[in-house]
């Protein structure tokens, strides 16, 4: 469903318009928990550098790859793309930890894969249709999403999920707003369906999703 909101919202916004206005969304979400489960401090200032990376690595970079490899692929093929990440995060545990890679690992990407192939019906001789620099797209989202994976798990065991997720909206959200505020197109031109995108893809996608 993100992929189909996402879609339907750049026809009007560009891809860094859309992140800001989806991650505006998720933190009133997230700030609502937050503040109902736990009102302690929500960061320690040794670990805002990486989560500047997180918000550079999975939010931005992997977004705004993710959004505009739809100009270049059909969503369908980005979709199964971006089921290999599993794939990529066991080999990068396999080179950094030296973890053990086991047939139970492959049958289980294998599944993944063909799983999301066949629930959104894709062709696979789809892989072979699109534009070179599509593919390089949705592969460095799945790159930039991993990176993202890793730092996330190194900062999890000092903050509960809603305060994990908080930090990393508002630190997205300083990051982006300069430029999408300055780029923000009319408000006559945010249709019905447009602004519907962005709350579904505000509250369940960023904010829920990421909870």
């Amino acid at each position: 469903l993100d992929y189909v909101f996402a879609k339907a919202a750049l026809t009007v916004l560009e891809p860094l318009n859309l992140l800001f206005l989806k991650y505006a969304t998720g933190l009133v979400l997230v700030l609502a928990i937050k503040l109902k489960q736990d009102r302690r401090s929500v960061v320690r200032v040794k670990d805002i550098p990486f989560f500047v990376l997180c918000s550079l690595s999975g939010e931005i970079l992997y977004n705004f790859c993710e959004y505009t490899s739809m100009d270049y692929l059909p969503v369908s093929l980005i979709t199964i793309i971006l089921s290999f990440v599993p794939a990529v995060s066991i080999i990068a545990e396999r080179i950094l930890f030296k973890k053990r890679f086991t047939a139970k690992m492959v049958l289980g990407i294998s599944i993944c894969i063909i799983g999301v192939a066949i629930v959104i019906g894709a062709d696979f001789k789809e892989l072979f249709q699109g534009r070179l620099i599509g593919y390089l797209l949705a592969f460095g989202a799945v790159i930039a999403w991993n990176a993202y994976n890793f730092i996330t798990a190194s900062l999890s065991k000092n903050y509960s999920s809603p305060s994990m997720t908080m930090n990393q909206l508002i630190c997205t959200l300083l990051i982006l707003g300069p430029y999408a505020i300055h780029t923000m197109p009319p408000a006559e031109t945010f249709t019905p369906d447009v602004i519907g995108g962005v709350i579904y893809l505000g509250l369940i996608s960023a904010g829920l999703g990421f909870m």
